[in-house]
């Protein structure tokens, strides 16, 4: 790209920590107030109500196809962390430590059900409506009957992913009748892969990394008529999709009687791997808190794909390889080596810091939140517990001090297989 940044300067805007794989807090110096730059975007408050109002919709039909799902609706627990777990969490800083629990969602066990579900559903919705199976007020449990099956039959979902979500794209088309095809890595996860094929996913192996197997299957799926590529990279359903979980936490914090307000401050720490979920939950709460919810990204050293954009700026897109990074890490659904421009462009001057933790530190944490709290995670889903303590120290003065609330999301774990999350505790491998 002519006159665009170059490798040395790219290596210059990242943090020398960062570039060493060591354990950085990045607090973002391009941060925006949200009534600054919500107004300039185009995503907008009622895009992530009008896929809340789809979420509804879709209930019947959720209810009906999954037993876990009694009302349809997809969501997770939302609990506090008992005082001495949250001291060690906190370091005795701040306020309240509470758990969204997305490693426990029903039928996927992980938070991208939020995005990949969804957009397994918008796909359906647009496939029966413009073949005339839903009318007027009918009920979309009506998509479950032969008819819409033969329909869905004929036409193939398609992704690229790490595991888990191609999992929850593949669980929700199969269960609507796609064909699905999951492109991944050829190192990703023997177990992950397992699954798919036993729900009748059929598995692409790729002989590059996350972002290579993506690309592929984007090239292949371009021009089909039949198909649909959900695309983690550059999806405005998926994104949407994650957003809408910015309701559930807000039903689910006044319930609890927790206060967010600029006298009360949210702190929210979420894992981030290409930057979907974590970019698209971070739109939706700041859409409901503006500057009360403070987002907090965590990635893995040898993987800070968002950081390294963040830090480069978003004139085009930019790589850890750029900066002498290996993208090898234990967490492997956080394992990505560029993130998704459309997140960095939409959420980069929201995101108040980057805080990126080591494979030991995930796999410490794994074992003390399965042993003090009771918490079955997978590597991923342990690295917003990893940075609380170290994203306090490195503020002179917390907004908030014991007013403030800390939420970590944590992503996927409760289908983890039981040998595999046992080689997990013992700090073997897994992911």
């Amino acid at each position: 790209m002519p006159g665009s940044i170059g490798t040395s300067e790219i290596r210059e805007a990242v943090p020398l920590a960062v570039r060493q794989a060591r354990p950085t807090v990045w607090l973002n110096p391009r941060r925006v107030a949200a009534d600054d730059i919500l107004p300039t975007l185009t995503l907008t408050r009622a895009d992530v109500e009008a896929a809340e109002a789809r979420w509804r919709r879709f209930d019947p039909l959720l209810a009906h196809l999954f037993d876990a799902l009694g009302t349809g609706r997809i969501d997770s627990p939302f609990r506090a962390l008992a005082a001495p777990m949250a001291r060690r969490v906190a370091g005795g800083q701040g306020g309240a430590v509470w758990v969204k629990a997305d490693h426990e969602l029903p039928v996927t066990g992980c938070i991208k059900a939020r995005g990949g579900v969804y957009e397994v559903l918008v796909y359906a919705e647009a496939l029966a409506l413009a073949q005339g199976l839903l009318r007027p007020g009918e009920t979309y449990a009506r998509l479950a009957d032969p008819d819409a099956r033969r329909l869905f039959g004929a036409h193939t979902v398609a992704v690229g992913s790490t595991g888990n979500l191609g999992f929850s794209v593949g669980v929700m088309a199969r269960a609507l009748g796609f064909r699905v095809e999951v492109h991944m890595s050829h190192d990703a996860k023997a177990w992950k892969k397992q699954r798919l094929r036993e729900i009748g996913a059929e598995v692409v192996e790729h002989a590059g990394d996350y972002g290579s197997a993506v690309a592929a299957a984007r090239a292949a799926f371009a021009d089909r008529a039949d198909a649909h590529f959900v695309d983690d990279e550059d999806s405005l359903d998926l994104f949407l999709g994650y957003a809408t979980a910015a309701f559930d936490l807000r039903r689910q914090l006044a319930a609890a009687g927790v206060a967010v307000d600029r006298d009360h401050p949210l702190y929210v720490y979420l894992p981030c791997g290409v930057g979907s979920a974590p970019g698209g939950v971070s739109f939706g709460l700041t859409l409901l808190f503006g500057d009360a919810v403070r987002c907090i990204f965590v990635e893995p050293v040898a993987a800070p794909c968002m950081l390294v954009q963040l830090a480069a700026g978003l004139e085009r897109p930019v790589s850890v390889y750029e900066v002498g990074l290996d993208n090898r890490t234990e967490a492997d659904g956080l394992a990505v080596a560029s993130a998704s421009m459309r997140v960095a462009r939409t959420v980069g001057p929201l995101i108040e810091a980057v805080v990126t933790v080591s494979d030991a530190d995930l796999s410490a944490w794994l074992r003390e939140l399965w042993t003090g709290a009771g918490l079955r995670l997978e590597p991923s889903a342990a690295a917003g517990f990893a940075a609380v303590r170290p994203f306090l120290a490195a503020l002179p003065a917390p907004p908030g001090g014991d007013r403030a609330t800390h939420v970590v999301w944590t992503t996927g774990g409760a289908l983890l297989p039981e040998a595999e999350f046992q080689a997990a505790l013992r700090g073997d491998g897994t992911g």
